[in-house]
């Protein structure tokens, strides 16, 4: 069996054609301020693929760099400063901020209207009650893939591996909520191959380069890999980024399954123009 690759591109394409025809027939361009402090490389190339993708649905976006040495005061009245700023629809935290700044207490100084990002515990809430609410988009993402392959959630067995507040724990709740059937794992599972093996969808977001093997992999799975490990070359080649499933044993198990680049993370961005949308809809 070779599985079906689930390319976020069409995905993409599709939704940001809405997104611009949205903008158009808005009064004003939506604005989205991303939040930047120190200089962590992930964190600045998310901004340009961020830049770059607002501009082509018509957002306006602006990067405001940060001194590294800020405190948490001074980074907290600042975003309350933007979120009070009737002319900014969408504001962002870009992470990881410099060790010693207390992130949590950050994002739950946004205003959850325009918490894009959907890190604010409001918005975090909202999705646990299943309520419409700007939810992460990593999270997003992962469920639109899954519903892209149209599998019938209803009934369904899901194992989501990793329990973060903005990937395995709304993704698992999103999920609960279309009807299917949701184990939770974790790094600490015991015997953690009992239950993928019986999961007939895996999302897999645990932070581990190529974790799960093809043989933990039940036979025409749905697999979403949310992981992006960085892995460098032997004897100074270049490396190379990799998932936290093994892809090349797990596209001959599993029934359809996201490369890793190329799967989750594109949509992911587009998610966040589609919050920064429906922020601007609400703020107005």
């Amino acid at each position: 069996m070779t599985a079906e690759i689930l390319e976020a591109k069409p995905i993409v394409e599709k939704m940001r054609a809405e997104l611009e025809a949205q903008v158009d027939a808005m009064d004003r361009a939506p604005v989205l301020v991303a939040l930047m402090a120190g200089d962590d490389a992930g964190a600045r190339a998310y901004a340009k693929m961020q830049a770059k993708a607002c501009a082509e649905v018509g957002i306006e976006y602006e990067l405001r760099e940060l001194s590294r040495d800020l405190t948490d005061e001074t980074l907290q009245q600042e975003i309350r400063r933007l979120s009070i700023d009737p002319v900014i629809d969408g504001i962002i935290l870009q992470s990881p901020l410099p060790g010693g700044l207390d992130e949590p207490a950050a994002q739950g100084a946004i205003e959850p209207e325009k918490d894009v990002d959907g890190v604010h515990p409001m918005n975090l809430g909202l999705v646990a009650a299943d309520r419409d609410a700007l939810a992460p988009c990593t999270a997003q993402s992962a469920v639109r893939l899954i519903e892209e392959t149209g599998v019938e959630l209803r009934g369904a067995e899901v194992v989501v591996i990793g329990r973060s507040v903005i990937v395995g724990k709304p993704a698992a709740l999103m999920l609960m909520d279309r009807g299917a059937t949701v184990t939770v794992c974790r790094s600490t599972t015991r015997d953690l191959a009992f239950h993928t093996k019986r999961a007939e969808i895996l999302v897999v977001a645990i932070g581990r380069a190529e974790m799960i093997r093809g043989e933990q992999i039940m036979p025409g799975a749905v697999v979403i890999d949310v992981g992006m490990n960085y892995v460098p070359g032997d004897d100074g080649a270049r490396g190379r980024y990799v998932g936290d499933v093994a892809f090349d044993e797990a596209v001959e198990v599993a029934g359809a399954i996201t490369p890793v680049p190329g799967g989750v993370g594109p949509l992911t961005v587009t998610m966040l123009l589609k919050n920064t949308v429906e922020a601007a809809k609400r703020t107005r």
